[in-house]
């Protein structure tokens, strides 16, 4: 699997996350063109209160966030726009090429897709898509880096039956 979730708030596992992470991050993968068997990524479900520490820890901002990427490696492209110098995953062998962790917040996600009026899945789904970029070096610090992570999202979540979500 390419996905290891760990679940620290119970309300994840009634939504399905597991599934929908495997999901999501082997889509992201796959559009890529990198084989998910030969990376691995850590997802920790969790809540407010703990993506609020973790977020005041890392980011030096105090408050709930829906979710956080820590790549295990740089991959950002110099230039503004250009894509990400993306990994080439694990040789063939007994351990996958980590590509780092994400934390995700039941609460504010919830919140969100309520807001959106959106299912929870798909919401989540966009998220864990966006997640896994910002592991392989896509940001949106930058305009043109922005629009190719947003556009790249777009796609990948086409290929899911998923609407737009900047639309």
């Amino acid at each position: 699997m390419l996905t290891d979730t760990i679940i620290e708030d119970d309300r994840w596992q009634q939504a399905g996350l597991e599934a929908l992470a495997e999901a999501a991050a082997s889509a992201t993968l796959a559009h890529l063109g990198l084989d998910h068997a030969r990376f691995e990524i850590a997802v920790l479900a969790c809540d407010d209160s703990r993506i609020a520490v973790l977020n005041a820890d890392f980011r030096g901002k105090p408050q709930p966030t829906n979710v956080l990427s820590w790549p295990a490696e740089e991959h950002a492209a110099q230039v503004d726009g250009a894509a990400p110098d993306l990994p080439t995953g694990a040789a063939d062998g007994p351990f996958a090429h980590e590509l780092g962790d994400i934390a995700i917040a039941y609460d504010t996600c919830a919140r969100e897709a309520v807001a959106a009026g959106k299912p929870l899945a798909d919401h989540v789904t966009h998220l864990i898509v966006h997640g896994t970029l910002h592991l392989l070096g896509y940001d949106h610090l930058r305009d043109k880096d922005a629009t190719l992570m947003e556009r790249t999202e777009v796609e990948i979540l086409g290929k899911l039956g998923l609407s737009d979500p900047y639309s």
